[in-house]
């Protein structure tokens, strides 16, 4: 069991993609039925833009490591990800 202080990876607290993308759906289907109540339906939206920067964020971090794993030919080197910010500070070539 890790400890706050040892946390390896900042997305542990995270609901997991496959979580995240059903629990956006349900929501979706929900609103589309229309017959929520405004204050309800503001929920869900506010709620399913939270649950989409989620799943983008877990994309974002899949396509980095597959972009690492192609850059190398194949061969298993371990690199930490750079988030959004120091990206942008490094990726001149972009």
């Amino acid at each position: 069991m890790k400890s706050k202080a040892q946390k390896s990876d900042p997305n542990d607290n995270l609901p997991d993609f496959e979580q995240s993308l059903t629990e956006l759906e349900a929501l979706v289907a929900k609103l589309e039925q229309g017959d929520v109540p405004l204050e309800e339906a503001l929920k869900t939206f506010e709620r399913g833009v939270a649950l989409t920067r989620q799943c983008q964020t877990a994309l974002r971090t899949a396509q980095q490591k597959v972009e690492a794993l192609l850059s190398r030919n194949g061969e298993e080197t371990v690199e930490p990800f750079l988030d959004d910010d120091e990206e942008g500070a490094d990726d001149s070539g972009r």
